[in-house]
């Protein structure tokens, strides 16, 4: 069985007349990263590896999830070929990952990620929102082989704040 955990980066700032690659987290970002983080923690999440686009807002809510975690920077790649809205990039790095790792975390953008959910998640999602986190199941030996799986988990930020 293959695990495969999706996080759209946290929210970014407009504040700065930067590229796009370039715009970094806002206050709300850091903090709703440090909210989701901290949850899935204590839910006793784990990563056999983490894919992440090497933009600087999509790296630093994987960087914050890598610190509360615990996640070994050995099993952390970041991936300019993730810096992907359609999705394309996204499919292809997931389904070429190695077949030894079952349980894989992956930061990127939307629309890539409310697509992938859809088309491979069992539930509809209209829009993963920022910082927000699904996992999907798949009964496969290959992560090749992967079509439609389960949704287990959704958590938006929102939904932790009281």
């Amino acid at each position: 069985m293959k695990k495969l955990t999706l996080v759209r980066h946290a929210k970014s700032s407009w504040k700065y007349n930067l590229p796009d690659h370039l715009r970094p987290l806002n206050a709300r970002g850091i903090s709703d990263a440090e909210l989701v983080s901290k949850h899935v923690n204590k839910l006793g999440f784990s990563a056999d590896y983490l894919l992440s686009s090497n933009a600087v807002r999509a790296q630093a809510t994987a960087e914050i999830f890598i610190e509360e975690l615990q996640i070994p920077s050995s099993i952390c790649q970041f991936s300019h070929e993730l810096y992907d809205f359609s999705g394309e990039h996204l499919v292809f790095n997931i389904k070429n990952c190695p077949n030894h790792i079952n349980n894989l975390l992956v930061f990127g953008h939307n629309d890539a990620i409310t697509h992938f959910v859809n088309k491979y998640g069992s539930e509809s999602i209209q829009n993963v929102p920022t910082c927000g986190l699904v996992t999907i199941t798949f009964h496969v030996k290959s992560w090749n082989d992967i079509e439609k799986g389960t949704t287990h988990t959704i958590i938006f930020p929102k939904d932790l704040k009281i």
